[in-house]
C-alpha cells in the first residue's frame, strides 16, 4: 500500500463506501428518471431499442467465441487442430492462471459496450454481459469456490465510483450461484493506465500491485477462483491478480472476461 495512504485508509474507508454508495444511488435514479421520460437508445448505433442497450442488428455484429479454441487460453482458432492443441502463446508464454474464457471478440462494438459500462455510468449493461459471460464461463464456473473482480485502486474507484468488474461479477453471481468475494484480493499500489504500454511494459506497470487481504487469506486457501475482469489484452493484470492469489495458496485460478483481443494472422 502507498504509503501516504497506509495510516488513513482504515478509518476513511468507511466514509469512502457510503459516500460511493450514495453517489451511485443518486445516478441510478437519475438514469431511472430519463428511462422514463426519453426512450432507450442502443449503446452502439444510438437507434431506439427495447430492452437492454443494444439493438438486434449490432448484437449480430457482436463476434461471439465458439468451439474451436485453445483450451489453455480461450484464443479462437481459425480451423480445428484437434482436441487439447494449444494455441502458440499458450505454449510460448503460459500464465499463472490455469484457463482464460472470453464471451466475444474486442472488435467495435464489444469495444462501445466496454466502454459504455466503464466511463459512461452504463451500468445497466452489466446484466447481459454478464451472462454472455456465465455462458462462455460455464467450464470454470462448475466447481469454483469463489468470483473475484479484478480491483481498482482505491483513488481510481473514488473517481470512477464503481468497479466495473464488480458490475459484471454480480451478473454473473446471479447466473451461476457462486459467489462473489469483493474484498479478498485488493490493489495496493496505483498504477499507470495500460493503454499505449507494450506488453513489457504491462507487465512492469502491475507487478506487486494486487495482494490477498491478510485477514482473508483464510479464504483463499485451497480454493478454486474465477477471476472477472471486462477485457484480456495482453493479460498481465490478470497474470498479476492470478500469481498473488497462488501466494496466498489458491488451489487453482481461471479467469473469465467479457471480450478479448484477438490479434488477425
Amino acid at each position: 500500500m502507498e504509503a501516504d495512504a497506509a495510516p488513513s485508509r482504515s478509518f476513511t474507508a468507511p466514509l469512502r463506501a457510503a459516500w460511493t454508495a450514495g453517489r451511485h444511488a443518486l445516478a441510478r435514479a437519475a438514469r431511472l428518471t430519463l428511462d422514463i421520460a426519453l426512450p432507450t437508445l442502443c449503446v452502439s448505433c444510438r437507434e431506439p431499442v427495447d430492452g437492454e442497450g443494444v439493438c438486434a442488428a449490432c448484437w449480430a455484429r457482436l463476434s461471439f467465441i465458439e468451439r474451436p479454441y485453445c483450451p489453455r487460453l480461450g484464443i479462437p482458432f481459425v480451423y480445428d487442430p484437434g482436441p487439447d492443441m494449444l494455441s502458440m502463446e499458450a505454449i510460448a508464454s503460459p500464465p499463472a492462471y490455469m484457463r482464460a474464457r472470453a464471451a466475444v471478440r474486442y472488435d467495435d462494438v464489444a469495444r462501445t459496450l466496454v466502454h459504455a459500462l466503464k466511463y459512461q455510468d452504463r451500468t445497466d449493461l452489466a446484466p447481459a454481459m454478464g451472462r454472455w459471460m456465465a455462458r462462455a464461463g460455464g467450464e470454470l464456473l462448475t466447481g469454483a469456490d469463489m468470483l473475484i473482480p479484478v480491483p481498482l485502486h482505491w483513488r481510481r474507484a473514488w473517481r470512477r465510483r464503481y468497479n466495473q468488474s464488480g458490475a459484471l461479477a454480480r451478473s454473473i453471481e446471479r447466473q451461476s450461484g457462486v459467489k462473489v468475494r469483493g474484498e479478498v484480493l485488493r490493489r495496493v499500489r496505483a498504477t499507470e493506465q495500460q493503454i499505449g504500454l507494450s506488453r513489457a511494459q504491462r507487465a512492469t506497470n502491475v507487478q506487486g500491485a494486487f495482494q490477498v487481504s491478510p485477514e482473508r487469506q483464510a479464504e483463499v486457501q485451497g480454493r478454486r477462483i474465477v477471476l472477472i475482469d471486462d477485457v484480456l489484452t495482453s493479460g498481465a493484470t490478470l497474470d498479476a491478480c492470478a500469481r498473488a492469489l497462488l501466494r496466498a495458496k489458491a488451489a487453482q485460478v481461471d479467469v473469465l472476461v467479457f471480450a478479448r483481443v484477438v490479434e488477425i494472422r
